[in-house]
């Protein structure tokens, strides 16, 4: 008996065998596909039970007559008299819980119908259970159950492009971790300075990665507390991660360049020959310097380094051996370069404090930290966040205070930069296929900055001749 079977579960079936009408059969069921896609919607519509049509006393079955059929390039003798429309039974659907603030597995488990002896099985019976106690606020746990009302399924929707499935087996809940690749995207911003990076990185419609990715890729050329200046413009090119249609993250940026107060820096992101990535100027120089021009972005200075400066609090003339940066309560504070925290603690001048090395003669300072997020011993890298801009210990306002020392002895962090070991340079053997790689990047920001320019000759005019 001849057998189609739709993709969405629909089998239909032809009872007439007759071997002359086979061929007309195999047409007949290609028409029929359509159709038993509208008998399966109907099939699944509510219906009222005093007002059923004949053919609703079937639950999985739709029967159509020939005379139902108006097909005018078959002949109604050669169809078949009966026609019957199988539908395949459907897995159990999964229902979602979002995690909240303040869930517990245990709690998202209770809400879906389930109790802590359920929890027990899928964590302790699969390999990847202990995956399920990392949940965080807005990720998705579903619960699959079967027609007994048992947990059969549970899926942890990690993010767009993870996913662990555990379902039960004879032998126990088995899991299954799935992975996508998100496709890459090219985009291009640019903005314009009107009072510092962050709220022009936000006009420009940057999220708050790619501003702090941007300070960073910038933060050893450019003190964004004090160098930035209205009218200094930045351009991007950089990567939007996208799936299903939609964009779910920035990836990295590609290159960037900033205009300030009229001297222009660029940077490319650029892996070498032994899997290394930085970025670079266009002369193939390093952007990572040996240390950061400041620990923290878009702050400014209260107090400069000055040996004979009037204490706040204590009312004394009093060396101030490091420079304070007013930001508010909780920015973070970056290690301004590599090395190792020789001290973290906390004591009622310096309040909470990270004492950090750096390649034998150098060590930083980082005072009245409103928390530390390293430890004594720990090695930390440039840019790690290592606390947050707090008023502990003997401090006005939330500030940080930062110190240079160089073999023991103060300096002034400001200056110091021009004194430290100079940015790598790519080898010559790299700087070839370097310059042919940055290609293309280098003429994108060349165009994103002409367009800058005019643009903002365009709205000069404007206010000009509006005034």
């Amino acid at each position: 008996m001849p057998e189609a079977k739709h993709p969405h579960g629909v089998a239909i079936t032809l009872n007439n065998t007759s071997p002359g009408l086979r061929w007309l059969n195999v047409l007949f069921l290609a028409a029929l596909t359509i159709l038993a896609i509208n008998a399966v919607a109907i099939l699944n519509k509510p219906v009222d039970t005093n007002q059923r049509e004949p053919w609703a006393q079937f639950d999985t079955q739709l029967l159509v007559t020939k005379q139902q059929i108006k097909l005018s390039n078959i002949a109604l003798s050669s169809i078949p008299d009966r026609i019957t429309l199988s539908l395949a039974p459907q897995p159990p659907s999964w229902v979602d819980q979002k995690v909240k603030n303040g869930d517990t597995l245990s709690l998202i488990f209770k809400r879906a119908g389930y109790n802590d002896e359920d929890v027990h099985k899928v964590i302790s019976q699969s390999a990847d259970g202990k995956l399920l106690e990392r949940i965080f606020p807005g990720q998705t746990i579903a619960f699959q159950t079967n027609d007994s009302n048992e947990l059969i399924g549970v899926k942890y929707i990690k993010s767009p492009l993870e996913t662990i499935t555990y379902q039960r087996t004879k032998k126990g809940f088995a899991s299954q971790v799935d992975t996508r690749s998100p496709e890459s995207r090219e985009a291009t911003k640019t903005g314009v300075i009107t009072s510092s990076l962050f709220l022009a990185g936000q006009e420009a419609g940057l999220s708050q990665k790619m501003i702090l990715d941007l300070a960073s890729i910038f933060g050893g050329v450019v003190d964004f507390a004090l160098d930035p200046r209205r009218g200094d413009t930045m351009q991007l090119v950089y990567e939007e991660l996208w799936v299903d249609g939609g964009k779910i993250s920035d990836g990295e940026i590609v290159a960037a360049s900033f205009t300030n107060q009229g001297e222009t820096f660029t940077a490319f992101r650029y892996t070498d020959a032994n899997g290394n990535t930085n970025y670079y100027n266009e002369d193939g120089v390093s952007m990572r310097k040996t240390f950061l021009m400041a620990p923290l972005d878009f702050t400014r200075v209260s107090s400069d380094f000055n040996m004979r400066r009037l204490h706040p609090i204590y009312k004394i003339t009093r060396p101030h051996r490091g420079t304070d940066y007013a930001a508010p309560t909780g920015t973070p504070v970056y290690a301004a370069g590599d090395g190792r925290v020789i001290e973290a603690g906390y004591n009622r001048t310096m309040g909470n404090f990270v004492v950090i090395q750096h390649s034998g003669q150098y060590v930083t300072k980082y005072l009245h930290l409103q928390k530390r997020m390293v430890d004594a011993r720990q090695r930390v890298s440039q840019s790690q966040v290592i606390g947050a801009v707090g008023s502990t210990g003997a401090a006005t306002g939330p500030h940080l205070h930062y110190e240079f020392l160089v073999n023991g002895v103060h300096h002034n962090p400001r200056t110091i930069y021009k004194d430290l070991p100079k940015a790598n340079l790519l080898p010559l053997r790299e700087l070839a296929n370097f310059r042919k790689t940055i290609g293309k990047a280098s003429m994108q920001l060349a165009a994103l900055r002409s367009h800058n320019h005019l643009a903002m000759v365009d709205t000069a005019l404007l206010n000009a001749a509006t005034n």
